[in-house]
């Protein structure tokens, strides 16, 4: 009997109800069923595509987690190796340094006294001796123990300087003549040299407070702690607190004129660091160069702050980091710190070298490698320029030269992406790529900013001894006090002897003893 691709018109199954090739089960309900199960399946295979889809989703932000877990993790790494170097073991004697390459492990040791081009120092010989004292010649070689020893007529001088230490107060008693005043109704006196009037204490002790205070950062009790064990001049803490009050408002009209000079100048450098005053975080600002140097606390960091200390319109050139407040200066020239784009070059170089292999982006390490060096060769470029062997005619050359080198260097992107951003950033105008290498064309503008830095330690140092100051008088005492002592030094004055000045002169007087030209 053959078969039919197709039922004929009106046929019907007998065995619809009751098929005896299926078992006896319906054929009707096995047909309904089959379209259930296909409608079923074509379901499932759609949520298992969903799934699928959502699992290389998941795999995906599984493999971007990695990486920025290994990132953050390199990062970590380098930030803690930066500030917990590991101390290397020395050899035991006898023994090479095998850690150390040859030629390193064959060099001589390093030799003692001043780095090279540093200054070294030497005591002075005392200009008078107050006492000679005979000294009999050996029985007995100290050295070696031997008892027969010949007289020698040759005589060996040894200079010992030492203090006598002789607790002292000097009283001067000034019996001041009367005059009557008829205008005022009254008798009036006027002060000597060195009086100060209505002072039980005279200007040495207050100027040598001031000087322990800001100069050797001392605590005001320790500064009267010292007074009264060295000299038997007893007070309370809070008399050296009001020493420096007094210091500061004679210092006023010498702090703002020195803030006239600063922004007068035609070099300078600033930075800023943190200050706490009562408690409450805030700022202090520096400005400054070799002549004269100013400290401003402010409660912000906003450019508000950059502007009292430097004013709206600097018309020098100004060295700073890349902080955006400075901008409001409107500086006629700027200066990017090299150092600070030196050292993020290879913190980034560092974050890349301890990623996993597969992580790392060797155009990126290059291109650390390469503006470091660049930014390094410019730096020895400034110093020649310092220092006569090259001219600053050349140095306009070097500036074109230098540019097309980092045009170059920041020609491609990069994958990693601390590499790409520091490359955006120097090749932004406005941050970086136009302060690069204004140091070559002004003579004595520096290529960092190394001279704020330094000028900020003291004032660091002294954050950790005093944690800050408790209110506004004593935050202007820290920015007038240290600002005319820092000028007194760079003008080659003592600044305890300009503190006596300053308390016992008139204002002018007390210019002309700060500046050696005070015009």
């Amino acid at each position: 009997m053959g078969r039919y691709r197709q039922a004929p018109d009106n046929f019907e199954c007998p065995y619809r109800r009751c098929c005896p090739h299926m078992d006896g089960i319906s054929a009707a309900w096995a047909l309904s069923t089959f379209h259930d199960a296909d409608i079923e399946r074509n379901e499932h295979w759609r949520i298992r595509e969903m799934m699928a889809e959502e699992i290389d989703g998941l795999h995906a932000l599984v493999a971007k987690l990695e990486g920025k877990i290994t990132l953050l993790e390199a990062k970590n790494k380098a930030l803690h190796q930066r500030q917990f170097k590991p101390g290397k073991a020395k050899p035991p004697p006898g023994r090479p340094d095998r850690s150390a390459s040859g030629s390193n492990a064959e060099a001589p040791p390093k030799k003692r006294g001043a780095p090279k081009g540093h200054p070294y120092w030497r005591r002075r010989k005392p200009d008078h001796v107050d006492k000679v004292i005979p000294v009999a010649a050996p029985d007995v070689c100290p050295h070696c123990g031997c008892e027969h020893l010949d007289p020698s007529d040759e005589i060996k001088d040894h200079l010992q300087e030492d203090i006598v230490l002789q607790p002292k107060t000097f009283v001067t008693n000034f019996r001041r003549r009367q005059a009557y005043c008829p205008k005022c109704g009254r008798l009036v006196v006027q002060a000597a040299e060195g009086e100060l009037p209505n002072c039980d204490i005279g200007p040495a002790t207050k100027a040598a407070a001031s000087f322990l205070r800001y100069g050797m950062r001392l605590s005001y009790r320790k500064v009267q702690e010292l007074f009264d064990v060295l000299f038997g001049m007893p007070f309370v803490h809070a008399s050296a607190m009001n020493f420096d009050r007094a210091a500061t408002k004679r210092g006023e009209p010498l702090y703002e004129d020195l803030k006239e000079k600063l922004r007068a100048s035609a070099i300078a450098y600033a930075d800023e660091t943190h200050w706490r005053q009562d408690g409450k975080n805030g700022y202090m600002w520096y400005g400054g160069n070799d002549n004269l140097g100013v400290f401003h606390i402010d409660p912000s960091r906003s450019s508000e702050a950059a502007v009292e200390l430097l004013g709206n319109s600097f018309g020098g050139a100004l060295g700073t980091d890349a902080y955006a407040a400075y901008n409001a200066v409107n500086a006629k020239r700027r200066q990017s710190c090299l150092a600070h784009l030196i050292r993020k070059a290879e913190e980034i170089e560092k974050e890349i070298m301890l990623l996993p292999t597969k992580h790392q982006d060797p155009r990126a390490v290059r291109f650390c490698r390469s503006i470091a060096g660049a930014l390094a060769k410019a730096c020895e470029m400034g110093r020649k320029l310092d220092s006569g062997e090259l001219s600053y005619k050349t140095g306009a050359l070097l500036v074109r030269r230098f540019y097309s080198l980092v045009g170059i260097v920041c020609s491609s992107r990069l994958k990693h992406q601390a590499a790409e951003s520091f490359r955006l950033r120097i090749l932004d105008p406005k941050r970086e790529y136009d302060r690069l290498f204004t140091f070559l064309t002004v003579p004595g503008l520096a290529a960092t900013n190394n001279h704020a830095e330094r000028a900020l330690r003291s004032p660091v140092i002294f954050r950790k001894i005093c944690f800050g100051t408790r209110s506004a008088e004593g935050s202007r005492s820290h920015s007038v006090l240290p600002s005319l002592l820092l000028t007194a030094r760079r003008q080659g004055h003592h600044p305890l002897q300009f503190f006596r000045t300053l308390l016992t002169a008139d204002t002018t007087t007390a210019q002309a003893a700060l500046f050696n030209d005070s015009s």
